[in-house]
């Protein structure tokens, strides 16, 4: 039997004891704790029957309520004592972009000031939403325009699993419900990858918000040891940006590759123990006369031998100052073709949002004040003059 973790511990005590709490100390966020971890915090922490803990779930995560005061079968008692130390979180929904495609580009404002963004997006098939796992990203990838704000800070468990709440509840509103949860949004999700794992087991459960875990996919630019820990502590889906074919210049786009290069990453990716018919997603950005070319497409075929996979390639969506370029037409049907050819599952992405600044590669705001890092502008330097 696992350990309790310290963090349900703490929270255990802080209800036994409200004045831990201390004055302007950020209240719990029930949100931030899976059904099991709920019921042992209600039980435990304010000596509550088991069935009070189903009662708030339910209010949480099939009802979307905002505050206690919704809770009605609840007793008046029992909200002030929640309110005392906890809290309902709701990320504040402050602006909304409808592309002609019906993409939705959501932007939501926390605590702090913040804005992080969340994107829907509708298939004929199924409903997507693309989420976020921090307030900007560290990795500096350069075809990325949320690269360009740097790294904030990481998002809670609670503010990650609230932009599928709330997107939930509008597109459930409008008959439009959200089938899969993409972690593709701002930030490197595996740099988050306690929270980002916590939020996972809420999404996926039955008592919770009821994903199928083989519709939740999380990706990640690379990092080999989290990548390790992430598929033995989690049962979701991986996906990984490869993006290009050689070190030279997948170090030219990623930096994350100087730590952990091509033949690394293919090494752990190829040892994991995969489940029967469990595949890796390989996305792979197209850039115009970079990485696009037949030879690319002949390496990524001697890449990924020996690995269940399949590819997703992604024509490169444009934004400010980018030294990148769409390749054209012909050009992804040829390399799309290639690998098809040569016997690998590969599908061409859907392009949705671009012209409202939410496709892949598109999201978050650089600040004004900010300055692109350094690093960055240097490495986009070097590629202008490459790129002409």
């Amino acid at each position: 039997m696992s350990a309790t973790p310290q963090y349900l511990l703490d929270a255990i005590e802080v209800f036994r004891n409200p004045e831990l709490l201390g004055e302007g100390a950020p209240l719990i966020d029930l949100k931030a704790f899976s059904y099991d971890e709920l019921k042992t915090l209600i039980v435990d922490g304010l000596g509550e029957k088991a069935f009070r803990a189903e009662q708030i779930h339910q209010w949480l995560y099939l009802h979307y309520v905002r505050s206690f005061d919704e809770m009605t079968n609840l007793s008046k008692g029992l909200r002030e004592r929640l309110a005392r130390v906890s809290r309902v979180s709701t990320v504040e929904h402050v602006g909304s972009h409808v592309s002609a495609d019906g993409t939705t580009k959501y932007q939501f404002k926390l605590d702090d000031g913040a804005i992080i963004e969340s994107v829907f997006l509708p298939f004929e098939s199924h409903n997507s939403l693309c989420i976020s796992s921090q307030v900007g990203c560290a990795m500096g990838c350069t075809f990325c325009y949320t690269a360009k704000m740097g790294l904030s800070r990481h998002l809670s468990v609670a503010e990650i699993v609230d932009q599928v709440v709330n997107v939930r509840r509008v597109a459930g509103e409008s008959d439009e419900g959200v089938s899969n949860i993409v972690f593709m949004g701002m930030g490197e999700p595996l740099h988050n990858l306690d929270h980002v794992i916590r939020a996972c087991a809420i999404l996926t459960a039955d008592k919770g918000l009821n994903f199928s875990r083989r519709k939740v996919t999380v990706s990640t630019s690379g990092l080999v040891p989290e990548i390790e820990r992430f598929m033995a502590e989690s049962n979701v889906q991986l996906a990984v940006s490869l993006n290009a074919t050689t070190d030279v210049s997948r170090s030219k786009i990623m930096p994350i590759n100087d730590r952990y290069d091509l033949e690394e990453l293919m090494t752990c990716l190829r040892e994991l123990p995969l489940e029967r018919r469990q595949r890796i997603t390989f996305e792979y950005v197209l850039l115009k006369d970079f990485n696009d070319s037949i030879d690319d497409a002949k390496r990524i075929v001697k890449l990924i031998h020996g690995i269940p996979s399949k590819i997703n390639i992604i024509p490169f969506n444009p934004h400010p100052e980018t030294p990148f370029d769409i390749p054209s037409e012909e050009t992804v049907e040829a390399f799309q073709r290639y690998l098809i050819d040569h016997n690998v599952s590969c599908f061409r992405r859907k392009t949705k949002g671009r012209e409202g600044m939410a496709a892949c590669g598109q999201l978050g705001k650089p600040s004004e004040e900010k300055k692109t890092p350094r690093h960055l502008r240097k490495k986009l330097e070097v590629l202008r003059e490459e790129l002409g």
